[in-house]
């Protein structure tokens, strides 16, 4: 059926490629069109939460700090930062550095931005990041001092690229309509599900990108998105195709690909107010019946590798050493009979529902945990809705499981305490399968107080441990992060974060083959 599925979408591309053949279509040769699933929703970066937003502005601004490929932070518009004590930081920012408006940046724009977060001058969920900063001090134009009310080791992270960008003093609630930033690249202009041009900012503190002009075409449909790539239209796309479109075009020698293991993680979460779900054993026992080796070679082309923890594999807080639920029926079986949960006449020993979007992608996994499930006697119901509605029904703890993904958000290790701790159940956090544990709380204030790398890491280290042992959630595996591209660039360079950078260095030329 899977293959039977995408036959036609192959056939597509086939006759396109038929009707193409080897012509060149002759083009701006510094314009580089990007296409994207959807629109950014905000481009003010104190507001933008989705990934378009977050991803487009990381190139029109710049953050205090940024994260490195390990996740450890690295300077950025601060060259250097201590903290004399656990409640006080101290950032010296860049010098040189102008807004895209000619206006240098002082502390005065730091300040600013993070003021107009805090005193809700602006409305943005982005304010917890900031709650526990008392008081912000600027004693010149390059110092930036944050006091806080006690010590969160999280607030680094919410200084850093993706988290936050700095806007200068006086940017107001209509600011998305035109955002300055510092960044490599300026707005230009936004049409509302058409497209966002961004041109390179010749100025740039940084490096000076070769592209001229960059245009993010929104394109909701993904045939459409392979479709607009095949034909030349487009340049570029990163994690907005399938895997079997991706594995379909692989041959088109006009198009290239970049593959590097991601950070996007696909999970599974459990209500441990569940009759049945609030016995580890029979989490346990679902962790061991899936196999998802076999899921990532059929559904996923062996674009993906299996998940223990939801930070990624690289990161300064992962630790490898952790329960492994490698596929095992014989072993899913004996721990729901000793669970007490022994099977009847037809075979099944309960039922339960999985809720999820109505998302193919999302689905094609439910319909595949369904038949590995009920192989261990457990009988998987599925119920697909659109997404407002599965989203609304998991905030509030409607659901006995669900599938989702965390995108970007894992690779900052405060996810286990937005994800985990008792203080975090909706609408303060994402705990929603009610999971409560007073070691992993204390651990996690322990961690988020922590200014010690090495005790920040031990702390994490046993959060992992305990939550691979009990299993409030289930870390299913990382996509791999893939860019397809037009062989006319060059330097591109795929992000395991899924983020735009490569357009900062990548150089174009005159002809999309």
């Amino acid at each position: 059926m899977h293959k039977r599925r995408w036959q036609p979408f192959i056939a597509v591309l086939c006759l396109l490629c038929a009707l193409t053949g080897c012509k060149q279509k002759p083009v701006d040769p510094d314009t580089v069109t990007v296409v994207i699933e959807s629109s950014p929703a905000n481009l003010d970066p104190r507001i933008g939460t989705d990934a378009q937003s977050e991803r487009i502005d990381e190139l029109i601004f710049d953050s205090l700090v940024k994260k490195d490929k390990n996740f450890n932070l690295q300077p950025d518009l601060a060259t250097s930062w201590e903290m004399p004590n656990p409640l006080t930081y101290v950032f010296h920012l860049r010098s040189g550095v102008q807004f895209h408006n000619g206006q240098a940046l002082t502390a005065r724009d730091v300040k600013w931005t993070l003021d107009t977060m805090r005193d809700h001058t602006i409305l943005t969920a982005k304010y917890q990041a900031f709650r526990n900063v008392a008081t912000i001090e600027t004693p010149d134009v390059q110092t930036v001092i944050v006091h806080m009310r006690q010590p969160d080791a999280a607030l680094l992270w919410s200084l850093s690229d993706g988290a936050i960008g700095i806007v200068p003093y006086g940017s107001g609630s209509d600011f998305q309509q035109h955002p300055i930033g510092t960044g490599p690249f300026r707005f230009v202009q936004q049409e509302l599900d058409k497209e966002v041009v961004l041109e390179r900012n010749p100025q740039s503190w940084q490096i000076v990108p070769k592209v001229h002009r960059l245009q993010f075409h929104v394109v909701p449909d993904a045939t459409t998105r392979a479709l607009e790539l095949q034909k030349g239209s487009a340049d570029v796309e990163q994690n907005a195709l399938t895997p079997d479109m991706i594995w379909s075009m692989r041959k088109n020698q006009k198009l290239a690909t970049e593959t590097v293991p991601g950070t996007e993680v696909q999970y599974l979460t459990f209500n441990l107010r569940d009759p049945y779900l609030r016995d580890a054993r029979v989490r346990q026992a679902i962790a061991f019946a899936i196999n998802r080796t076999l899921i990532i070679e059929t559904l996923f082309r062996g674009q993906a590798v299996p998940a223990d923890s939801l930070l990624p594999p690289g990161h300064w807080a992962y630790t490898g050493d952790v329960a492994h639920y490698n596929f095992d029926a014989q072993k899913a079986r004996e721990l729901l009979d000793t669970a007490g949960y022994r099977t009847g006449s037809d075979g099944i020993r309960f039922h339960i529902t999985m809720k999820t979007s109505t998302d193919e992608t999302t689905r094609l996994i439910a319909m595949a945990l369904q038949q590995q499930l009920r192989a261990v006697g457990i009988a998987l119901d599925v119920r697909s809705f659109e997404f407002a509605t599965f989203y609304s029904d998991i905030t509030h703890g409607a659901f006995a499981m669900y599938a989702l993904r965390w995108i970007g958000g894992n690779e900052d290790p405060d996810i286990f305490r937005y994800a985990f701790a008792s203080s975090s159940f909706p609408p303060r956090g994402a705990n929603r399968g009610a999971y409560s544990n007073q070691q992993v709380d204390q651990l996690l204030q322990t961690a988020g107080m922590e200014s010690d790398p090495a005790q920040r890491r031990a702390a994490y280290v046993r959060v992992q441990q305990i939550l691979a042992s009990e299993l409030p959630s289930l870390p299913l595996w990382f996509m791999n992060s893939v860019v397809l591209y037009n062989r006319r660039l060059s330097g591109v360079e795929a992000s395991s974060s899924g983020n735009f950078y490569f357009l900062e260095t990548t150089v174009p030329h005159a002809t999309r083959y």
